[in-house]
């Protein structure tokens, strides 16, 4: 399979924020970590803000591809909701790099309004799923549930990758999400 350049470059731009954090990303280390010759990251994104906005979108499109299996839509008879959405938080804690990745871009973008603005977009492409899901569960204000479910699976990430808590298994999700849907749907 042949990677685009543009790919190579933000997977690189990716795994060094993972790896070294935001003052690590520079565009000769995305250079040297993709293999490519010097200069190449700066002639297909010239600016820091364009290689922030380059790995932003890689990012997502990553996270989406692994996420659509829990945004798949099935009628609400036969949906384990909850369940869907455990294993969605296992799959972003199967590859922490991912998430880290995002955790460093959203400081980030705490900082850039340009960065930012994108940042806001993605969320929207997860949160919009979620709330046709939720309003196909009888959620009365899916729009809000859905900011609710993201906010609170975003804090069980961070809790498992970054926090003090333990690592959850499967059942754990289950029973937290089953517990929250019950409160959020009753």
């Amino acid at each position: 399979m042949v990677v685009k350049r543009s790919e190579a470059v933000a997977d690189a731009a990716i795994s060094l924020l993972v790896e070294r954090g935001m003052r690590g990303l520079t565009h000769r280390a995305v250079d040297e970590a993709a293999g490519l010759p010097p200069g190449s990251t700066s002639n297909l994104a010239r600016t820091r803000a364009a290689l922030l906005e380059l790995a932003l979108s890689r990012l997502t499109e990553l996270e989406e591809r692994a996420l659509a299996p829990a945004y798949r839509e099935l009628p609400p008879e036969h949906a384990d909701l909850p369940g869907q959405l455990a294993e969605a938080v296992l799959t972003q804690l199967g590859d922490r790099r991912r998430t880290l990745a995002r955790y460093e871009l959203a400081l980030e973008a705490t900082r850039r309004p340009e960065l930012r603005t994108i940042y806001d977009e993605a969320g929207r492409r997860f949160r919009d799923p979620a709330a046709a899901i939720l309003a196909a569960a009888g959620s009365r204000d899916p729009e809000r549930h859905a900011w609710q479910l993201v906010a609170f699976s975003e804090g069980l990430m961070f809790d498992a990758i970054a926090g003090a808590g333990k690592e959850p298994t499967l059942d754990d999700l289950r029973q937290a999400f089953g517990d929250m849907l019950r409160g959020m749907l009753a």
